[in-house]
């Protein structure tokens, strides 16, 4: 499912007309993006948490060369399912 198709199921949900479903989803994602830049977590009880860890430098190889390459650190973001999403899918 790509942004515009969830926008379809969120409108049609929701009641909502597409340009308010798009709203929406533009400020959940803004509101999301600015939370963990500020190195918050998002937790939706039943959906999931999205939280930002640190990835430490590490050597890696150059699949084409064979030589080693140093990978640097960077921040991540990780999403872990809650109980009744996991629940849902399986």
């Amino acid at each position: 499912m790509n942004k515009a198709q969830l926008i379809d199921a969120m409108a049609e949900k929701a009641g909502l007309t597409k340009a308010d479903a798009k709203k929406a989803l533009d400020a959940f994602v803004s509101a999301t993006t600015d939370a963990l830049k500020d190195g918050d977590r998002v937790a939706l009880i039943g959906f999931g948490s999205f939280s930002v860890s640190e990835r430490g430098a590490r050597t890696g190889r150059n699949p084409q060369t064979g030589k080693e390459i140093t990978i640097p650190a960077k921040k991540v973001v990780k999403f872990k399912a809650g109980a009744e999403l996991a629940d849902a899918v399986s």
